[in-house]
């Protein structure tokens, strides 16, 4: 009897050790798959979290490169300031303005008659614009720039001249943070984001120098064709290319021509 006690208290003391154990290497592995898991806010890149700022970066750049590009092409607003500023602004991609709106420039309302977000920034609940798709806060950012007097300046400069973009902006008052040009372009130098200016200029014609020959200047408003400028100031369009060394009738809002008066 002592014997069949003594073998049943072995069992038990068996069975204790062996679901300790087994309870023990579930917890190991439980942690180890924590690991594996990405923190709330941080893209995934396949079956792996990215956890990098730069890796961050770079699915940014990848995302949202050719939209830049096109504003480029369309507003003759570099890409790589673009690209720096959706970056910087929003956090590539993980802010939470951004989440929640679609907001990647940090424009607020003003007289913004679409959708609306409120996000405290340098005052609480401010107003901010709501997109239904990023592409959208890409054109209205370069449309706010275009558009708006205090930034014509900018349109002066050599297209490629993203350091002269980046201290400009902060000059016509984008940004109070007075890094915010080196910041800028840390950004593009960092990631080289000038090569993608350089696929727009190497495949199109530069902004020619406007040829200063007299008569008055003329600055490139949305709705403007070289044909009603021409039109508007008595002149060919010939007339106009031929003043400002334009090879075809392109031209872009901000852009300044040089008009000779008969």
């Amino acid at each position: 009897m002592l014997k069949m006690r003594s073998k049943h208290l072995c069992i038990l003391i068996l069975s204790v050790l062996f679901a300790t154990s087994c309870g023990s290497k579930k917890k190991t592995v439980s942690q180890q798959n924590d690991r594996n898991v990405a923190p709330a806010g941080i893209p995934r890149n396949g079956d792996l979290p990215v956890t990098r700022y730069a890796d961050i970066v770079d699915n940014y750049i990848a995302e949202f490169a050719e939209i830049a590009q096109e504003e480029m092409r369309l507003y003759n607003i570099p890409a790589s300031i673009t690209l720096a500023q959706g970056i910087l602004e929003s956090g590539a991609g993980r802010g939470d303005l951004t989440r929640r709106a679609n907001n990647h420039f940090g424009i607020k309302c003003h007289e913004w008659q679409g959708d609306k977000v409120y996000h405290d920034d340098d005052r609480r609940k401010e107003c901010f614009r709501k997109y239904n798709d990023p592409k959208y806060s890409y054109r209205d950012h370069s449309l706010f720039l275009s558009e708006r007097k205090r930034y014509a300046a900018l349109f002066k400069l050599d297209i490629d001249d993203y350091k002269g973009w980046a201290k400009g902006l902060r000059a016509a008052g984008y940004a109070t943070d007075r890094l915010y040009p080196r910041k800028l372009i840390d950004l593009i130098e960092r990631y080289e984001l000038y090569n993608y200016d350089s696929e727009i200029t190497s495949n199109h014609s530069r902004r020619a120098p406007v040829a200063k020959i007299g008569g008055k200047t003329h600055y490139v408003k949305k709705g403007d064709t070289l044909y009603s400028i021409a039109r508007r100031y008595n002149v060919s369009v010939e007339d106009l290319q031929r003043f400002n060394n334009l090879r075809d009738t392109s031209i872009s809002i901000g852009q300044e021509l040089s008009v000779e008066l008969k």
